[in-house]
């Protein structure tokens, strides 16, 4: 059995082998990919994942968004985790290490 991942701040996020992130350039659109599942991400979402490279921890991802829309760190950190952790629930975000 698996343990369930608890997203925070100090988590360091990555998708699992078996899930790709990728643009699907026919249709112009962001969508993870995994075994006969498809997922359509909004907007929000993809700036998220696109740091999402299992070096930066939470923290790191959501300074970074925050200075690149010039909104609260606290407000954004929350939208992250939450985001991150509704994946992870899902099986498509573990964590590295």
């Amino acid at each position: 059995m698996t343990d369930i991942l608890k997203i925070d701040d100090k988590t360091i996020p990555k998708f699992p082998k078996h899930v790709k992130f990728r643009h699907n350039k026919a249709r112009n659109e962001w969508v993870i990919l995994a075994p006969e599942r498809l997922v359509k991400l909004d907007p929000i979402a993809v700036e998220i994942l696109q740091l999402v490279d299992g070096e930066k921890d939470v923290k790191k991802i959501t300074n970074q968004l925050s200075k690149k829309f010039n909104a609260p760190e606290e407000t954004i950190l929350k939208d992250i985790i939450e985001m991150l952790q509704s994946l992870s629930d899902k099986g498509f975000i573990e964590e590295n290490g």
